[in-house]
């Protein structure tokens, strides 16, 4: 496996959407009690005397709706100052984003994915699980907002779903065309939502990239990322597609990351809930960090590889007990 160098970090498990495939409407999701997230102190020591110790430079913040996290983005320059900290990107919905953008990339963020699932406002709306007023034009807005500020790369993460937005993959791909925009299409997974996966199903991406290649053409790009997608490119476009299928191909080999819940639990794999380490309440107790250092060096060495057909291998009672928004995915 590569260096496990890269850390996804959960700043909060909440959300201002409801997505059918990260918080299924009807769950019953239980929030974590403000006190018992990391703050903001925590998570830095944590940072400086356990992670980057151990050999992390690369993190991501994620949610819940990361934007949604009080002072974000004065934690976001705290992280980017960290001489340590080779690369910052974070993961939103983006609708936040617009009065947000320039504030983040001031502050040191300069990698940005935004969830945009469909081009059409009903679907959007229909995917995100909103009641009310459609949520797609602010969205929009804050993705022209990163565009405009100077966010590079701009990724969109597009998860396909059979019957709700399959129809829509060529007009996001040709998003990429004349922009120099990455869209991502990520195979629909059943963590924390194994009703609806069982009624849709999922898109493999050879079937999307074989779409996409009859009507545009397609070809592997030379912009090559550290991450588990693989990048093409229609001929002549700014921008690329990447396709991560962590459904119907496995990219254990090419893994290089850990996760941190918001409440402070180190996870080994998205696929692995065995072996956590709770870092919070360890801090919180006096742990001294060199030996929370160990537990994580520990951690590293018997990361294992575990993909969607050997899934049940990484739960204790053959299901997730947290949902996608609760793992920070």
């Amino acid at each position: 496996m590569n260096q496990v160098d890269y850390l996804r970090i959960s700043l909060i498990d909440r959300c201002n959407f409801q997505c059918q495939y990260c918080m299924p409407e009807g769950s019953d999701l239980e929030y974590i009690w403000r006190q018992n997230l990391l703050t903001d102190e925590e998570l830095l020591t944590l940072m400086r005397e356990v992670f980057i110790p151990v050999g992390f430079t690369r993190f991501r913040l994620t949610g819940g709706e990361p934007l949604l996290r009080p002072r974000v983005v004065e934690l976001v320059r705290a992280i980017a100052s960290l001489p340590q900290t080779q690369d910052l990107s974070m993961t939103t919905n983006g609708f936040l984003l617009a009065a947000m953008a320039q504030g983040l990339y001031d502050a040191g963020l300069r990698r940005i994915n935004i969830s945009l699932d469909s081009l059409d406002p009903e679907t959007f709306d229909k995917i995100i699980g909103n009641r009310g007023r459609s949520r797609w034009q602010q969205v929009w807005e804050g993705i022209l907002a990163a565009h405009r500020v100077g966010f590079d790369p701009l990724k969109l993460n597009v998860v396909v779903i059979p019957e709700v937005n399959d129809r829509e993959v060529l007009d996001l791909a040709a998003l990429t065309i004349d922009r120099n925009w990455h869209v991502r299409f990520i195979e629909f997974m059943p963590i924390g939502n194994n009703q609806l996966f069982g009624d849709k199903g999922w898109v493999a991406s050879a079937e999307l990239r074989q779409q996409i290649r009859d009507v545009f053409g397609l070809t592997e790009s030379q912009v090559r990322g550290t991450g588990p997608a693989d990048v093409f490119q229609i001929p002549g476009a700014k921008g690329t597609l990447g396709f991560i299928s962590q459904m119907s191909e496995c990219f254990c080999d090419r893994c290089n990351r850990m996760r941190l819940s918001a409440d402070g639990w180190l996870r080994p794999c998205l696929l692995n809930e065995t072996g956590q380490i709770d870092l919070k309440n360890a801090l919180r107790a006096g742990v001294d960090p060199a030996e929370l250092r160990e537990r994580v060096s520990q951690l590293l060495a018997i990361k294992s590889e575990i993909n969607f057909k050997q899934r049940f291998s990484g739960t204790t009672k053959g299901v997730y007990t947290r949902t996608m928004s609760q793992i920070g995915g």
